[in-house]
């Protein structure tokens, strides 16, 4: 890398905290308390969850609607996290959605695990384009967050790192609560842009580098379900699975059954399935349309066969349950019956899917 291109501001400001750590360590060792590691964990979960719960699937995706007092709440307390402001978070993370995995993608993982990781915000050249943020232009609050970002991040650090100083030696207080904060927030969130997008299961798009990642998920309060999130950017939910760690979107969940969000925007269940059939559909036919053996050809045909059925079935399912809004209470009850039928059927026919694909995609090696 040139001089010329380096965003010295942020290359100063990552190294000067790294630099902090090591250099204080062993000056606050021996007054690192109970207090200094809770006012730590309580600022991590702050303001790690500001930027999931707001930066990302409020501002960046619109993935449900906030009350005023939740939006400032997410951003006054997101400046714990030094992410910058909601509307430039968003800004880049939409690009990165939309020309993900190529030249345009500010962090693509393309470029490398450490350039997706940290090294692309040292060289990163913003050229705001404002149509992409059209929605959060609008929003008065964002724009204000935006304009006064930094004054806002130094008074709401300075408070933080003055209520710390009644419980612990000031040093402590600088070294746990202040840097260590900033430190485990930038690298479990860069982790996604690098980890997420290497090590993992590609759950739902085979064709993405994103991954599902469970150990990024526990770090990132559910946003290591990447692979899922990229095939399904507009859920509120990162994972779907009820044994999946998701704390964001039980934040999320929460405060739409008090009041303060409503609108939460969810993929249904055989949506999510019937999108999973077009697109592995379509890359195992074209992986399998290069090999001529006899068993290659038999598994085209029943993956049409399949992917034909399910269609079939889901169209079924929507069109039936959509008939059961209008209909009297006699054709009701034979509609629930067609529908638990219709419902059968899927879930068989899911079964012999993922059954199918999986033993394919190991005899032919093909992944994403």
């Amino acid at each position: 890398m040139q001089a010329k291109q380096l965003n010295w501001l942020p290359l100063g400001f990552v190294l000067s905290y790294h630099v902090l750590l090591i250099a204080l360590l062993p000056f606050v060792i021996g007054e690192l308390n109970a207090a200094a590691w809770a006012g730590f964990l309580l600022t991590y979960v702050l303001g790690g969850l500001t930027i999931t719960a707001g930066y990302h699937r409020l501002y960046a995706h619109n993935a449900y609607q906030a009350h005023p007092v939740f939006e400032w709440a997410v951003l006054i307390l997101s400046t714990l996290a030094f992410q910058w402001s909601a509307l430039m978070w968003s800004h880049d993370h939409r690009l990165h959605h939309n020309h993900v995995d190529t030249d345009k993608d500010p962090y693509s993982v393309k470029k490398g695990f450490w350039h997706a990781h940290m090294l692309w915000l040292f060289t990163y050249k913003r050229q705001f384009q404002p149509q992409i943020v059209n929605d959060l232009l609008k929003n008065r609050r964002v724009v204000l967050q935006d304009r006064y970002y930094l004054l806002l991040a130094i008074v709401v650090n300075a408070a933080v790192l003055g209520i710390a100083c009644l419980f612990m030696h000031p040093l402590a207080a600088l070294w746990a609560v202040i840097l260590l904060r900033i430190f485990a927030i930038h690298h479990c969130t860069w982790f996604i842009n690098s980890l997420a997008h290497t090590w993992g299961a590609h759950t739902y798009a085979r064709e993405l580098s994103a991954v599902d990642n469970a150990i990024v998920a526990f770090l990132t309060f559910g946003e290591g379900y990447h692979n899922y999130h990229h095939a399904f950017a507009t859920d509120y939910r990162n994972g779907i699975r009820w044994y999946h760690f998701d704390p964001t979107k039980w934040l999320v969940w929460t405060a739409a059954r008090i009041g303060l969000a409503s609108k939460l925007r969810t993929i249904q269940q055989v949506r999510i399935q019937k999108t999973l059939v077009q697109k592995d559909k379509q890359l195992f036919m074209e992986r399998l349309s290069k090999e001529s053996d006899a068993l290659a050809l038999d598994l085209r045909a029943r993956i049409e066969e399949l992917s034909a059925k399910f269609e079939s079935n889901a169209t079924a399912l929507s069109r039936t349950l959509r008939d059961l809004r209008s209909a009297s209470e006699h054709q009701r009850n034979l509609l629930r019956i067609e529908i638990r039928r219709l419902r059968r059927e899927l879930r068989a026919t899911w079964k012999a899917w993922v059954s199918l694909t999986r033993w394919a995609a190991n005899r032919y090696a093909i992944h994403a």
